[in-house]
């Protein structure tokens, strides 16, 4: 989901309501998230003869742990901004109200599909048996879930996202078997589990969407910070203190491992271990933990996208990304799929059957080539998408 920044500027101070760089300021971060998938995804297609685990094994290389910790920060903080576009297109400029509903449950569905049909097409050579349901699969449900209570009061909204989010731990010990009443819809909404078969292909919930689901009505509950009135000063306050409350909570929680996270952490060997075994938690549902600390980064990067008042290359690569989110994650994906086979074919099978980097510093270059090569045709779309999108409705979608 997209939100224009083309909106009239207003004057650029502190102390005065900023129309288009509050909306610049989500693109931004948007854009930074897809920077991010796009290094997982490398580390995906060309790393897989390592395995992270989750939450990530405790053999794994610092310099791999790190790289994959980092990308935690995607489905949290994407879906977090869809809750807050979500309000936003709700809430227009011109103050006229106009209902989220369909908006959100057409593009929950189209995200559905993509994620069955192209992202199945992606990796049929090494899951050809398998569908498997994950991020674009959690944001469309989430998103289809806000269609139908969005309409409800506005504190209500967000007092069930702050309940899902800091209550969904609690039901961990709630299992079901495969043949009994409620495995499906447990495993779609907590458990990550096979939730059935069609046509000969088993379809599992790599990610289980209540959690999800909070984080989504958190977000839309968000939205009103983004006002035409609010003061940049202000928004920024109330971005840092809540972050901060974010961290004091997950410092209290995990530190004393009262609650949040199904792994305890414990004082290891080396001050390195200790970290990586206090950070290491559950993503597949999130754990609160989880949500706690990559909600924080991302309330941090918000107020500090804010604060900028000049434009660099980085964050021009940045704006143009978080315009076009859609189109930059299908084509960065099948950009992959090529890169591979062709280096497949130069240099054959490095790691058992596959092509493999050998080194994690690789996977770094390999996704600042992707960013290079892809920002051009990505610019050219957001141009395009913005000059036709009134014109051409499919464009919104991407």
């Amino acid at each position: 989901m997209s939100v224009s920044t083309s909106i009239k500027q207003s004057n650029d101070t502190e102390g005065k309501p900023i129309n288009a760089l509050r909306l610049a300021s989500i693109d931004l971060l948007r854009g930074l998230v897809i920077l991010i998938m796009m290094l997982d995804h490398v580390r995906e297609r060309f790393f897989m003869h390592t395995s992270t685990g989750d939450p990530i094994h405790d053999t794994v290389a610092p310099e791999l742990y790190f790289t994959r910790y980092i990308t935690h920060l995607c489905a949290p903080i994407f879906i977090f901004l869809a809750g807050i576009s979500a309000w936003l297109y709700a809430h227009p400029a011109n103050g006229n109200y106009r209902s989220p509903t369909s908006f959100l449950f057409k593009r929950g569905m189209v995200l559905i599909f993509i994620e069955v049909v192209f992202y199945y097409l992606l990796w049929i050579d090494t899951i050809a048996t398998t569908i498997w349901l994950q991020v674009l699969w959690a944001i469309g449900v989430s998103m289809i879930c806000l269609s139908l209570v969005c309409h409800l009061n506005y504190w209500l909204i967000g007092s069930i996202g702050l309940a899902i989010v800091f209550g969904h731990n609690a039901l961990t010990p709630i299992e079901f078997a495969p043949d009994e009443f409620g495995y499906t819809l447990w495993s779609i909404l907590h458990d990550q589990n096979n939730i059935g078969e069609v046509g000969g292909l088993t379809i599992r919930a790599s990610y289980p969407v209540l959690p999800w689901i909070g984080v989504i009505l958190l977000g839309y509950f968000t939205g009103p910070l983004f006002e035409e009135k609010i003061t940049v000063a202000s928004r920024r306050k109330t971005l840092i203190i809540t972050g901060v409350i974010c961290l004091l909570t997950l410092l209290i929680l995990r530190g004393f491992n009262i609650y949040g996270e199904t792994l305890p952490w414990s004082v290891q060997d080396t001050v390195i271990d200790t970290v990586r075994s206090f950070l290491n938690f559950s993503k597949y549902p999130p754990s609160l933990d989880y949500l706690l600390i990559t909600l924080s980064t991302g309330l941090f990067l918000l107020a500090w996208f804010d604060s900028l008042r000049s434009q660099n290359f980085f964050l021009k690569i940045l704006k143009v990304y978080g315009s076009v989110p859609m189109f930059a994650y299908l084509v960065h994906l099948y950009t992959l799929l090529v890169a591979y086979w062709v280096l497949y074919l130069f240099f054959g099978p490095t790691h058992g059957e596959r092509f493999g980097l050998s080194g994690v510093w690789q996977i770094w270059v390999g996704a600042i080539v992707l960013t290079l090569m892809l920002y051009y045709p990505s610019k050219l779309f957001s141009s395009y998408k913005h000059k036709e999108k009134y014109r051409k409705p499919w464009l919104s979608y991407l």
